[in-house]
């Protein structure tokens, strides 16, 4: 049976994670998250103008020795599923390699999300534990790259990200997408450049690498409001994605972010929300050397931040720490892509969900 990546109301009734789904959905504290992301540093190697974590980057890292013991925390708590972030460049830490190996011996299932300059150096770790790599690339040439991803000396290292992706392809075991964030920006001189004309070109890349699949995504502000786009740049859009799907088969999909769909259906900025606690806290965190958050939409604001990771451990601050923070009616009137997996864990406290699945077969919820 085939499912799809980006369901999440979907992945909540598998069963190795039901108990804890209950206790979210009834609205009581759980015992630990199922899904942690986890930023072990804030520097990154690129200096994308678009950057949503721009303010935040380069103002500390774990040291090796407590992300490790982090790591180790995390098996200890039964945490099903950890994606490495950012922030900053995951696999820019010289720590990031034996997190993979604890998490990954200890049978985690792991997700990275990386702009792909460092699969090298953590190619082995990577190929041999990650169930996914996902890596930003934004573009379909080394100069459209250049553009939206330049490196700290204003270069484009396009060509060794490809070149790093087609050696993680050759290995990997799980995984491997290519992502790729519709942008436009105006210069200083009026005029406007865009990505949005290498969709094709990027899909076809994708492809050639040995990808499993290739993400489109809609900008998000600073704020995490999808950025509203032309409609021609949307129909552009769609008409390379259709172009593209020729290349579909069962080694290769074509995955929409929601925030592209949410695009189509000429949805606002503005998602309301009627409930004032997220269910969805209970069951997601995030880890980062500036504090644990109660989710990666509030990373670095100070109001959803709920403890020290550097200095406390993981079981105490879970413990301890109120998920209820943050009122999603009034703090979250941003696009959330688990907005729907919060109203479905309202059905299911309310009974009106569905049964439990026979087995599990994606934990990142």
């Amino acid at each position: 049976m085939t499912h799809d990546r980006l369901d999440l109301v979907s992945k909540l009734y598998q069963p190795s994670g039901w108990p804890r789904i209950l206790e979210a959905a009834s609205g009581s504290p759980t015992g630990a998250p199922l899904v942690v992301d986890l930023d072990p540093t804030t520097f990154c190697d690129l200096a994308c103008p678009e950057c949503i974590s721009g303010k935040l980057l380069n103002q500390g890292r774990f040291t090796p020795e407590r992300l490790a013991a982090l790591a180790e925390e995390l098996v200890a708590l039964s945490v099903r599923a950890v994606v490495l972030i950012g922030g900053g460049e995951p696999l820019a830490h010289r720590g990031t390699r034996q997190v993979l190996r604890i998490l990954g011996e200890a049978g985690l299932a792991i997700g990275v999300v990386t702009n792909g300059t460092m699969i090298r150096q953590n190619l082995a770790e990577l190929a041999q534990y990650a169930s996914w790599v996902r890596v930003s690339v934004d573009a379909g040439t080394e100069e459209t790259y250049g553009r939206f991803r330049p490196d700290r000396k204003g270069r484009s290292v396009f060509d060794k990200v490809i070149g790093n992706m087609r050696l993680l392809a050759a290995e990997k075991k799980g995984a491997l997408g290519y992502s790729f964030l519709v942008m436009s920006r105006q210069e200083a001189d009026g005029t406007t450049v865009t990505n949005h004309h290498e969709v094709l070109r990027a899909a076809e890349l994708a492809h050639d690498i040995g990808c499993d699949y290739f993400e489109t995504k809609a900008m998000f502000d600073d704020d995490h409001h999808i950025v509203q786009v032309p409609r021609e740049l949307l129909d552009s859009v769609d008409r390379q994605l259709a172009e593209a799907s020729r290349l579909e088969s069962d080694r290769f999909q074509l995955v929409n972010s929601s925030t592209l769909t949410a695009l189509r259906r000429h949805v606002g900025p503005v998602q309301p929300k009627e409930y004032d606690r997220c269910r969805v806290a209970e069951l997601r965190t995030l880890i980062t050397p500036s504090g644990v958050y109660v989710c990666a939409y509030h990373r670095g604001n100070p109001l959803a931040r709920i403890g020290d990771a550097v200095t406390d451990d993981l079981a105490t601050i879970w413990q301890k720490s109120d998920r209820g923070i943050v009122d999603p009616s009034r703090d979250c009137r941003f696009h959330c892509a688990r907005h729907r997996s919060n109203l479905e864990l309202e059905r299911i406290d309310a009974g009106t969900g569905e049964p439990p699945l026979t087995e599990d077969y994606d934990p990142f919820l």
